[in-house]
């Protein structure tokens, strides 16, 4: 298989299903993979404090209105999950606590994801990797020794996993992308490497897809104008197309590496070369 490519829905459904399924449908339409989500149990990832704090949104004027409003229930996963089922696209979603791993192994997902944030999370890192399914490893703001704990982790779970080349910016900065990182990590903890990208645009994707890796993320919006803050570093439906087309395109272009002459090339050489 070629490049694993994910369209991250993220948060960027804004609570409505209905978006979701668009959503959905653009990343099956363009030929993505798989799409992802991310889950949360408030309560566990914010203190009291915070969700009481200020914050004006579509849902209301503190931070527990926003971050409830953007939290799918059961019945909205089972229904996203029919759904992916029935349009034939894989899903899965990025746990940041305890309680929505468990919460998201009731839907036997092919695939796990640790987000940049909680590869950290020692103890989630293991329930993850308890459950043996390929797991994607996003690097972004972690150490050598971060990651490493995280590659031994799954290691000594004997569970698949691949690292993803991250850089937690919204939007990032082209000049931030250190795409030659993604050699290191590949040679350093001899495996596969994807990239989670957060620019503006589709060119530092096509590079990375050039140095070789094994999976691409991008988010996917239907609107970079819409409410939400992974709106502006994430790719509208045309631009998803371009991205899974282009990428299909260069995997093909890069080849074997061996230097051969096509039997189309024989052809032009006999003519060009016809009076030596």
């Amino acid at each position: 298989m070629g490049i694993f490519v994910i369209a991250e829905i993220g948060i960027n459904h804004n609570g409505d299903i209905n978006i979701c399924k668009d959503l959905i449908d653009v990343a099956k339409d363009s030929g993505c993979n798989a799409v992802k989500f991310q889950k949360r149990d408030i309560d566990l990832v914010y203190s009291e404090d915070f969700l009481n704090s200020h914050r004006d949104s579509p849902w209301g004027t503190t931070q527990k209105d926003q971050k409830q409003a953007l939290e799918f229930s059961y019945e909205d996963y089972l229904e996203i999950d029919n759904y992916c089922k029935k349009i034939e696209i894989e899903w899965f979603a990025s746990a940041w606590d305890v309680n929505s791993q468990k919460f998201l192994k009731q839907f036997d997902c092919k695939y796990n994801k640790v987000a940049s944030a909680m590869i950290v999370y020692t103890d989630l890192l293991k329930i993850i990797a308890s459950e043996g399914k390929h797991t994607f490893i996003s690097t972004g703001m972690s150490t050598h020794d971060d990651i490493q704990n995280a590659v031994d982790i799954f290691n000594k779970a004997g569970c698949s996993f691949e690292l993803m080349h991250t850089v937690s910016t919204y939007p990032m900065n082209d000049k931030d992308a250190n795409l030659n990182l993604i050699k290191t990590l590949k040679k350093t903890y001899n495996c596969n490497v994807g990239y989670s990208g957060h620019e503006v645009g589709l060119a530092i994707s096509y590079a990375a897809v050039a140095i070789g890796i094994s999976s691409l993320e991008r988010h996917i919006t239907l609107d970079r104008s819409m409410y939400g803050s992974d709106q502006s570093a994430s790719v509208e439906p045309n631009g998803f197309h371009m991205l899974v087309g282009a990428v299909r395109k260069i995997e093909e272009a890069m080849g074997d590496g061996i230097k051969t002459i096509s039997d189309s090339e024989r052809e032009i050489a006999d003519k060009l070369r016809a009076h030596l």
